[in-house]
C-alpha cells in the first residue's frame, strides 16, 4: 500500500476503534467481576476482550481483505500474509475488571517487518492517537510531538510492573530505584499502549517495560517514532516488537535511560 492509501485507511481504523471503545464503556458500567477468567497467573480476560477483538477483526477483514492477524485473544488464526494486523482489543484488562478507567484499544499494521500504521484509542477519554509511517502522528486529528525535555532529571517516566514473570525483579528494582532518584517521578498506568501514546504526545518523556508482547507495543511504538521519539529494546537495538522489552523516550532521555535498563 502507498502512503496515500494508508492515510485513506486510517480514518476507517480510527472510527472502528471509537465504536469498540463505546462498547467497552457500555460494558464497564455493568461489568461483574464474576465474568473474569484466568489465562494464567494474574493474567485476566473477559467476554469484553473477546467480543472487542471479534468486532475489530471482522471490520479489518473487510477493510483490507487477505490480511493476516496477530491478536491477544486468538479469535482468528495467525497466518503469514504480506500485511498483518497486530491487535490488543483491550489493553489494561486488569484495570477494566477492577473498574479503573485506564484502558485502551491498540491496532497496528505490519508490512515487510515494518510498522506502517498504528492507532491507540483511550476508551474513556475518547482520545485517538494515530500514525502512518513517514506521514506523522496525530491526537484526535491534530499533529502531536514528543516532549522537548531532553534530560532525565526533568522527566516524568512510565513503566509497568511485572505480575507473573519475576525472574528479573532484583535488576528491575535497582533500575526503578535509580529512576526514582533521578527524575521528576514514575507512573504505572497499567496499559503499555497508553504509556507509549503518552510518550508520543509529550505527557511522559520516557517509558520502559519488559515481558511484553507485540500486540502490547506495536501501535504505540509507531506513534512514538512518528512523533519524533526513539524506540529500542534494552540493548539499544530494534528488537522491541517481538523481543519482549521496550524503551521509548525523547532522544536525550533515551540515552540516559538506556545506560540503566541495559542491566535488566
Amino acid at each position: 500500500m502507498t502512503q496515500a492509501q494508508l492515510l485513506d485507511l486510517l480514518p476507517e481504523v480510527n472510527q472502528l476503534a471509537a465504536e469498540v471503545a463505546a462498547f467497552q464503556r457500555q460494558e464497564l458500567a455493568v461489568f461483574s467481576r464474576s465474568a473474569i477468567e484466568h489465562k494464567g497467573l494474574h493474567d485476566l480476560v473477559s467476554y469484553v476482550d473477546r467480543q472487542s477483538e471479534e468486532m475489530i477483526v471482522a471490520r479489518l477483514q473487510q477493510l483490507l481483505p487477505g490480511s493476516g492477524f496477530i491478536t491477544e485473544e486468538g479469535t482468528v488464526a495467525q497466518e503469514q500474509r504480506p500485511y498483518i494486523w497486530i491487535i490488543d482489543p483491550l489493553d489494561g484488562t486488569t484495570n477494566f475488571t477492577h473498574g479503573l478507567p485506564f484502558f485502551s484499544i491498540s491496532i497496528a499494521l505490519l508490512h515487510a517487518h515494518e510498522l506502517v500504521l498504528g492507532v491507540v484509542y483511550e476508551s474513556n477519554r475518547e482520545e485517538c492517537f494515530s500514525a502512518v509511517r513517514g506521514a506523522g502522528a496525530w491526537l484526535n486529528g491534530v499533529p502531536m510531538h514528543i516532549s522537548a525535555v531532553q534530560t532525565l532529571n526533568e522527566s516524568l517516566l512510565a513503566t509497568g510492573f511485572p505480575y507473573y514473570a519475576f525472574e528479573k525483579m532484583p535488576e528491575y528494582l535497582n533500575v526503578l530505584g535509580y529512576f526514582m532518584q533521578h527524575s521528576q517521578g514514575m507512573r504505572r498506568i497499567g496499559s503499555a499502549a497508553l504509556d507509549l501514546a503518552y510518550v508520543a504526545c509529550g505527557r511522559f518523556e520516557g517509558y520502559f517495560e519488559y515481558n511484553l508482547n507485540s500486540y502490547d507495543v506495536a501501535a504505540g511504538a509507531l506513534l512514538v517514532q512518528e512523533a519524533g521519539g526513539v524506540v529500542t529494546d534494552f540493548k539499544g537495538g530494534n528488537n522491541f516488537l517481538f523481543g519482549r522489552e521496550i524503551l521509548a523516550a525523547t532522544r536525550g532521555v533515551h540515552a540516559e535511560m538506556l545506560a540503566q535498563v541495559q542491566q535488566i
